[in-house]
């Protein structure tokens, strides 16, 4: 029986946007065309300052925009839009995709499944691509993101140094750790339980932390392939530049000291401590402006020294949600995919 056919939860799309009203367009009327009867969008105007913006809105059904006086980020504006939504169901999602007309009948039918659903993502391959008559799975998100324990994150269909083409290989719904952002389908009691997205990050990994205080506080994360997005990719920051890998080493070790347990952090600590300096020296000598991405590194983890008391304050909070042991967290994540793919 279609858990569907007599009711429809209510579902909120949230979109942070800032600049670029193409895109936001495009993915608006894309999200026109989804047959799911009960969906509102918020679109968070994140300190922008674009004219007719709110007549582009009007323009679609179910919308409205929320605008911030600043710049919030990804985590800040989505957490704006969590706080001014009702629905049984957010999702959390960039305004750089487009959407297969069932995408959410497919994410709300799983979620409905299960009680202990957290958090549920939709297979994301590139736009790109597939404007090229190709199916190769999207950086961002691919078919579910999976982490190692030393805490690098990649997906299904997509590690390090290679994206896979999209051959029904992960087609089956399966346990992953973490929702890509790109869409992140979440059960708004949950987001609103754990405090939603940590603002500190502002962009980049924040749904993998996210992602994780579900799991250690006993939700299901899971992928749901039958369900399509694509997605652009790199609107927000070009991959490889310096802001994204400030970012990306910054919020990534505080990830870990926020959900790694005690004994975890003893290891990982020093051996990422080390691999983040030989990625610096990486990023110094194999990359045009390379002193620039080496210096991001740094610039990271002097802002990690520099917060570690906030960091800690909040790893008290997570720990104490935990319950969930951390040998069941890790279970399918191997010790390090870098080691792997060399």
């Amino acid at each position: 029986m279609n858990p569907l056919e007599h009711c429809y939860p209510s579902v909120d799309i949230i979109i942070p946007h800032f600049k670029r009203r193409d895109m936001l367009e495009r993915s608006l009327d894309s999200l026109e065309k989804t047959r799911y009867p009960s969906m509102g969008i918020i679109v968070v105007d994140n300190g922008g300052t674009e004219a007719g913006l709110v007549f582009l809105v009007k323009r679609y059904r179910n919308a409205r925009l929320l605008r911030l006086p600043e710049n919030r980020g990804y985590a800040g504006g989505c957490n704006a839009g969590l706080k001014n939504s009702s629905a049984d169901y957010v999702v959390f999602m960039n305004d750089d995709t487009t959407h297969d007309p069932l995408w959410l009948d497919h994410l709300v039918t799983a979620a409905l499944e299960d009680d202990r659903t957290g958090a549920l993502q939709p297979k994301i391959l590139s736009l790109q691509s597939r404007a090229q008559g190709k199916k190769v799975f999207d950086y961002a998100g691919a078919a579910g993101g999976l982490i190692d324990r030393l805490g690098y994150p990649y997906c299904l269909g997509r590690t390090f140094f290679s994206i896979e083409s999209d051959q029904g290989q992960y087609d089956s719904p399966q346990e992953i750790f973490w929702a890509s952002g790109v869409a992140m389908f979440a059960k708004r009691a949950v987001a609103e339980e754990l405090g939603g997205f940590d603002e500190e990050f502002f962009m980049q990994m924040e749904e993998i932390d996210l992602s994780w205080r579900m799991k250690l506080a006993g939700y299901q994360v899971r992928s749901v392939p039958s369900s399509l997005v694509l997605h652009e990719g790199g609107a927000s920051l070009p991959g490889g530049s310096a802001q994204k890998i400030y970012f990306n080493h910054r919020n990534n070790i505080a990830m870990l000291l926020k959900n790694r347990s005690t004994a975890g952090l003893f290891w990982v600590i020093p051996l990422r401590f080390l691999l983040d300096l030989a990625a610096a020296l990486f990023y110094l000598t194999r990359f045009p402006g390379g002193l620039k991405k080496s210096g991001a590194v740094f610039r990271a983890m002097g802002s990690t020294l520099s917060h570690f008391g906030v960091i800690m304050q909040k790893r008290k909070a997570v720990q104490r949600s935990r319950v969930v042991a951390e040998k069941i967290i890790f279970r399918h994540s191997p010790l390090s995919l870098l080691f792997q793919q060399r």
